[in-house]
């Protein structure tokens, strides 16, 4: 005899939803067309896709953030690719995991070890550090793949970008 499993929502179980980087992601956080010329001034193209306008204090902390986190050790993980993220989560910023998403048509010296412009920028913000290193080990599995990173570049609406990592990390499982 076949029962019908019926699936309740998180809130009437207590299991959170599992974190994604895709469920992270949304498309008016993605930047198709950054143009700074330089890693500060990327960062702060990235800050605005995560803080509003009317928070400057916010964008400022975030920014200082990333800057040192940078300065500490280069967050560029391969091959034209860079997830920056403070050393620690920043309290009260975020109150669930954000990525904004940034490409870099020409790339930019953003310290890589390889030497090599960096096209793909992830901005990762979680609200706690377990999100925040399951969020950051999930994207860097999924970057290390080389046609991932060349379907990044091709793709042309954010939209495209939230639909290649959601089918990237269903693959990894």
């Amino acid at each position: 005899m076949e029962t019908n499993q019926q699936q309740l929502p998180p809130e009437a179980t207590g299991i959170p939803e599992p974190i994604t980087v895709a469920g992270a992601m949304e498309p008016a956080r993605i930047n198709l067309n950054l143009q700074s010329p330089d890693r500060d001034g990327v960062l702060r193209e990235l800050v605005a896709l995560v803080i509003a306008p009317h928070e400057p204090r916010l964008a400022d902390t975030l920014f200082n953030a990333l800057k040192a986190r940078e300065e500490l050790c280069s967050t560029c993980v391969n091959e034209g690719v860079a997830i920056p993220h403070s050393r620690n989560a920043i309290v009260g910023l975020v109150d669930r995991p954000v990525i904004a998403y940034g490409r870099h048509v020409k790339g930019i010296d953003f310290g890589a070890l390889d030497g090599k412009p960096v096209q793909h920028f992830f901005l990762l913000c979680a609200p706690n550090v377990r999100e925040h290193l399951q969020l950051l080990a999930r994207l860097a599995r999924m970057l290390n793949r080389p046609e991932f990173r060349n379907q990044l570049a091709a793709v042309s609406r954010p939209t495209d970008v939230i639909a290649l990592v959601r089918d990237r990390e269903q693959a990894l499982g």
